[in-house]
């Protein structure tokens, strides 16, 4: 399948699609669990807009470790240096640990946005698996995720809740079929400020590469910035976090990173003890 990386390079009068990943480890002492802000007014969740080094993502969900740490997620290709075809993570150029990172609301093709928050790059799939010498060729395609650590003065801005469905309610474990209803929420600067545009139904083209990845047809499909941003099963599980853009064959489809799977090489090569997702405050409620 010929694909491409959905971040968006905003600069002075252009847009460039880019390819990006990141990492970085960090620890934090042991702390109480974060009081979540609101849901409806919140201003760090699923869906904010997440700015690297110029280039602008979208947060899928929002993770927390054993030392009370708040992670909010993206695709680890956000921090990337190389091209929008680099879709091997085990080999694809990155920036490193400890990247800032900020969330925005509003931002648009000029840069404009508020700035409502700040983070570091704590853990990329990508950098994990080039330090950790991975070979295997789905893992090294589709393992395509990135936390950032909220920094401790922003924490009280967050909410885990996905705008307009709600959940997550768990992570998927058993993927999807052919037919299933998928879910998300992209709020791409691309859209031009159009919330109407941000939430998504849609349908999986089932599992491919032993589970890794989920091709997915959406109205509207996701386009560059989206990269990152979430998508929940038909009962509210977090399924995955939306990867590439496809050329062909499935022209306007989107490849989906499987969470499990992503969450799980985490857990186990990170270095980030007790990391987890996050349920949502808010019910799913999957009505368009």
């Amino acid at each position: 399948m010929q694909v491409s990386r959905a971040r968006a390079l905003l600069s002075v009068g252009a847009t460039a699609v880019l390819t990006s990943a990141s990492i970085a480890a960090t620890s934090g002492s042991s702390q109480a669990a974060p009081a979540w802000a609101p849901a409806d007014t919140a201003t760090i969740h699923p869906g904010v807009q997440m700015y690297t080094e110029g280039a602008q993502c979208t947060a899928n969900f929002v993770y927390s470790d054993g030392a009370g740490n708040t992670y909010v997620g993206y695709a680890a290709h956000c921090a990337g240096t190389g091209e929008a075809t680099d879709t091997n993570g085990c080999d694809a150029a990155s920036l490193p640990l400890g990247t800032k990172v900020d969330f925005v609301e509003g931002g648009s093709l000029a840069g404009e946005g508020t700035k409502v928050g700040s983070g570091t790059l704590a853990y990329s799939s990508w950098l994990t698996m080039q330090r950790e010498g991975e070979t295997d060729e789905n893992t090294c395609a589709y393992n395509d995720l990135a936390l950032v650590k909220v920094d401790s003065a922003d924490v009280t801005k967050v909410n885990p809740s996905v705008p307009f469905w709600g959940g997550p309610v768990a992570v998927n474990t058993d993927g999807t079929a052919t037919g299933d209803t998928v879910y998300s929420f992209g709020n791409s600067s691309l859209r031009g400020g159009i919330e109407q545009l941000s939430p998504k139904q849609g349908t999986s083209l089932g599992a491919e590469a032993e589970g890794w990845s989920h091709p997915v047809y959406t109205l509207t499909p996701g386009v560059p910035g989206d990269s990152g941003s979430a998508f929940l099963d038909a009962e509210g599980n977090a399924l995955g976090t939306l990867s590439t853009l496809a050329i062909a064959p499935l022209v306007g489809s989107n490849g989906v990173g499987d969470l499990n799977s992503e969450l799980g090489y985490a857990k186990a090569n990170s270095g980030i003890g007790g990391l987890a997702l996050v349920p949502g405050t808010e019910p799913f409620a999957p009505i368009l």
